[in-house]
């Protein structure tokens, strides 16, 4: 047996996934003054399994691999079944280095009750990794709505602005909104898949996402799903005109929790895995449906984002914009458009995650990302200045990083398969350039005007090291998109193989 053979034979999921709870119950043995060192040492741990995950994956199989089962509901069907494959296995390492980078960034901002706050981060991170690794409807859909209870609570009782508790209530009422669909959806799928066996619930229902992918829908059926499933995370990728929570929460909520909403993209993740694959022939008739939805994603986060006063504000209106983008892609049903969609998920974590976790660095020296607070940042604080510059120019697909080969990809298949969509991405990108480099000079040149500026410190050891690490990603996976992009070939090819 080769030692891949071996790796595959490990509980390797269950073990990342238990890692952060494992953790949060270890935050409470220790004096409350270790709670932020025994979460990053978790985390690091947890590093081990998820790299295990990309290293051990055979990328040639397009199925799923490191499988595990385990009981949940037996007599419906629904177990906690977990499996990776070549789209969902990246996410695993940067989530977990993105959860890392969170814990260093909020090492001295956290002065209050610091074990919930980071029991609620670690309880967080273990929900999310779910999300990437269920392959049990039912299941994902249990991770899916536990991620909102941490959530909340990190919204509300750390946030930095004063309706902080008013954005972590819409945040939760909009994913709660947005759970009833999904939950319908997944509902309809294992009752048709009962009533293709001939056999009465609960008896013939099934969860499992293989054995939902080969159970045919009726035309009508497979419409209903397809919309439930495109409403359902549509909120809370977020799209047009689902998005109002993220404003508010980008702006009210802790920076660093807003960095993780903003790089891991949960929602365009489900729409990759659950929407377009459980009703093709839907996702087909409605393509266009797809492509306008994520045309304006694009258009109107960026003519947002163009007039934002603020840096949190204008961050969470791109990040819009380039996820209209990621549906852009998706509904090109290319090899390419889908390939830069998934290779523009995974630059959420660092770009978009990273930038955000810069914010934060301000606003905790600062107080304030407010652009009247700011100018001639650059003069007191140059490293802080560069990693913004360059996660920026990044963000807009500048040959050499990673965003360039994302973007490439997807508006290549976007210009072939809706070249009027195609040709308005790209005017939103040169909107894009416009306001990133508008708020730039704003923000970080011009004559220091505030006391707070003269004597802000620039970055520290641990966030000097969090955008190093960040950059060097950006890099690698610039110069060598083939790493991504081998990795994700063979399931792509399976994904597109159901299309037809």
């Amino acid at each position: 047996m080769t030692s891949i053979e071996q790796m595959n034979n490990l509980p390797v999921l269950s073990s990342l996934l238990l890692l952060p709870l494992l953790g949060a119950a270890v935050i409470w043995m220790l004096p409350r003054s270790k709670a932020r060192l025994v979460a990053l040492l978790t985390l690091i741990a947890a590093l081990v399994p998820a790299l295990m995950t990309v290293i051990g994956l055979d990328a040639a199989n397009a199925d799923f691999q490191f499988t595990e089962q385990y009981p949940w509901i037996p007599a419906l069907d629904a177990h906690f079944r977990f499996g990776v494959d070549g789209i969902s296995a990246p996410f695993l390492p940067l989530t977990v280095l993105l959860f890392i980078a969170v814990v260093l960034a909020s090492w001295t901002s956290i002065q209050s009750i610091p074990r919930v706050y980071y029991t609620l981060l670690m309880l967080f991170a273990s929900a999310t990794l779910g999300v990437f690794m269920s392959i049990d409807a039912l299941a994902f859909f249990l991770f899916w709505e536990l991620t909102l209870v941490p959530l909340y609570f990190l919204i509300s009782l750390w946030g930095i602005g004063p309706h902080r508790r008013y954005a972590a209530t819409k945040y939760t009422l909009f994913m709660l909104a947005g759970g009833i669909p999904l939950l319908l959806a997944i509902a309809f799928l294992a009752f048709n898949h009962a009533e293709v066996m001939g056999a009465t619930p609960p008896a013939g229902l099934s969860f499992d996402y293989r054995t939902l992918l080969e159970t045919p829908l009726t035309p009508g059926l497979e419409i209903i799903v397809f919309l439930f499933l495109l409403i359902g995370f549509a909120v809370k990728t977020p799209l047009f005109p689902l998005h109002t929570w993220l404003p508010i929460v980008a702006l009210e909520g802790p920076a660093p929790v807003a960095a993780l909403l903003v790089g891991l993209k949960l929602g365009a993740y489900g729409l990759i895995r659950f929407t377009v694959p459980l009703a093709p022939t839907a996702a087909q008739e409605l393509h266009w449906l797809l492509a306008g939805l994520g045309v304006i994603g694009v258009l109107y986060g960026a003519l947002a984002a163009f007039s934002q006063t603020n840096l949190r504000r204008m961050l969470a209106y791109s990040s819009m914009s380039h996820v209209g983008l990621v549906v852009l892609g998706i509904a090109s049903f290319s090899h390419q458009g889908l390939q830069g969609a998934v290779f523009q998920l995974l630059n959420f974590v660092v770009i978009a995650g990273g930038l955000f976790l810069l914010t934060g660095y301000l606003h905790h020296r600062l107080g304030s990302t407010d652009l009247i607070h700011l100018g001639g940042i650059a003069q007191r604080m140059p490293l802080l200045a560069a990693f913004f510059m360059f996660l920026g120019l990044a963000s807009l697909g500048i040959p050499g990083t990673s965003g360039f080969p994302a973007e490439f990809l997807i508006l290549f298949s976007a210009l072939e398969t809706h070249t009027g969509a195609g040709l308005a991405a790209l005017f939103g990108m040169i909107i894009g350039a416009g306001y990133l480099l508008n708020n730039y000079r704003q923000s970080f040149y011009g004559p220091v005007t505030q006391d707070q500026v003269r004597v802000a410190q620039d970055l520290r050891t641990r966030e000097l090291i969090t955008m190093l690490a960040f950059t060097l990603l950006v890099l690698l996976f610039g110069f060598f998109p083939g790493l991504l992009l081998d990795l994700t070939d063979a399931t792509v090819t399976s994904w597109l193989t159901r299309m037809q």
